[in-house]
């Protein structure tokens, strides 16, 4: 599907309809041999056309409420929108009551006439990297579609639905990578905005420290969209930089360790592209990265603020939680208080540290993932889910750790296995950020 800058000026110059994107969208979630029936949880299909045919009347009369009013778009399971139940890819959450008021997100999305296509389905409780569920499968990415590999998580619907065109754009949410991890396997941009920026109120918490809500999509320009919106904010014209005023650094710690030989080979692809354009791309040792194994060894905030939610929860149906999730979650009960004050202060020390050592630079680089996304089937094994987990997670959780903006760009060559090309950039910059990021997406896509 076209960005949303294109589809908004279809839309405009009536080349097409809402109601005609929208059917697009559901012919391809129905299609027998996509991924719809894994990557959706819920299709509003009745909803949907009232929201399309309300925004093509108002367009009619000249009164869209936005020029994106008509644009088709995907919500994770775990927003809470009005009317629908929000169990965040959970069977214990299945039979809750429906929202009673949109998420504020959701509340800014529809005023700009935005059309909700459905819910897609997530990682249970947002807490994996690896984009697996069992209560309700797991849908497959477009690459070696046949073999079937995992989309990454937790977005894995949202992403998966972007990519087979069954929306043109998907609402995440990020607290480790769970919008850059799926948008890397799958092909597709995804943005972590800095968290504070974005309301996360109406959302299904993991940890209320980590947690950011970005758009998944196909361009820089359309997640700058979303997230102006998602943020409260006017809609920005995305600029393209000056290439040879960019200077990114690169990190020699702990980001580069452990590629696979496709995602490097992608990865100096497109740093060689980026030089080539006069971009200083420059070393730098980030020694501070060293310290995040230690200082997350009991789980970090994820699993002593997932723990204080699910609590309850646990000790009434453990047995009904994917055993992958539950029994992360429960290790946050090991964490004392003394641990969780003593991860805070661990969090501000890197903070201020690497604030000072990127300061210089308008972003640092790295592979979103350093490895390509294993198979489906290669997960059954434990160990090996565990392992692959922490691999995932691992280059993309420290812009939630350092509470940065950045943003995961496809660099791999049409036919080869999926590859991130992830800018992080300084806290609160993501206006900058984002010109940065076209500015390299423009020289790094195939």
């Amino acid at each position: 599907m076209d960005s949303l800058i294109k589809l908004s000026m279809d839309l405009t110059e009536g080349r097409v309809t809402a109601r005609d994107l929208l059917e697009q969208c559901l012919a391809n979630i129905s299609d027998p041999k996509g991924e719809g029936s894994r990557a959706f949880l819920v299709v509003n299909q009745d909803k949907a056309r009232i929201q399309a045919d309300t925004m093509d009347a108002l367009r009619q009369q000249g009164l869209e409420p936005s020029a994106y009013a008509g644009i088709p778009i995907s919500v994770k399971d775990l927003y809470d929108v009005k009317g629908e139940t929000t169990s965040a890819g959970s069977k214990i959450l299945s039979q809750a009551k429906p929202a009673t008021a949109d998420a504020p997100t959701i509340a800014r999305l529809r005023a700009a006439g935005f059309v909700f296509v459905g819910r897609t389905n997530m990682v249970e409780f947002a807490y994996a990297g690896i984009g697996m569920n069992p209560h309700f499968g797991t849908p497959k990415i477009p690459y070696d579609r046949t073999t079937g590999r995992i989309p990454g998580g937790s977005t894995s619907g949202g992403a998966v639905s972007v990519a087979d065109n069954m929306a043109a754009a998907a609402l995440g949410s990020d607290t480790g990578g769970s919008c850059r991890i799926p948008a890397a396997f799958c092909g597709i941009t995804g943005y972590k905005p800095t968290a504070s920026r974005v309301p996360i109120s109406g959302l299904t918490p993991l940890s209320f420290s980590l947690d950011s809500a970005g758009p998944l999509s196909n361009s820089t320009d359309c997640c700058a969209v979303l997230d102006a919106v998602m943020a409260g904010e006017p809609v920005r014209t995305t600029k393209t930089l000056d290439p040879r005023r960019l200077r990114l650094a690169l990190p020699q710690t702990l980001m580069l360790d452990g590629m696979d030989a496709e995602v490097a080979a992608a990865f100096e692809r497109a740093m060689a592209k980026l030089t080539d354009a006069g971009v200083q791309i420059e070393k730098i040792d980030f020694s501070d990265l060293a310290d995040l194994p230690h200082i997350n060894r009991l789980g970090g905030f994820a699993a002593s603020e997932s723990y204080a939610w699910h609590k309850h929860m646990l000790a009434e149906q453990m047995a009904a939680y994917d055993p992958r999730v539950g029994g992360r979650i429960i290790k946050g009960a090991d964490q004392s208080a003394a641990d969780y004050i003593e991860l805070c202060q661990e969090r501000q020390r890197l903070i201020i540290s690497a604030a000072e050592t990127t300061r210089a630079f308008d972003a640092f680089i790295a592979p979103t993932v350093a490895i390509v996304p294993p198979t489906i089937a290669s997960m059954a094994v434990d160990q090996t889910y565990y392992s692959t987990n922490m691999m995932t997670l691992r280059n993309t959780s420290v812009g939630n750790f350092l509470d940065r903006c950045s943003i995961s760009l496809p660099c791999h060559r049409t036919g080869e296995a999926p590859v991130g090309f992830m800018l992080t950039g300084r806290h609160g910059d993501d206006h900058h950020l984002f010109n940065v990021a076209k500015t390299v997406e423009e020289r790094i896509a195939w």
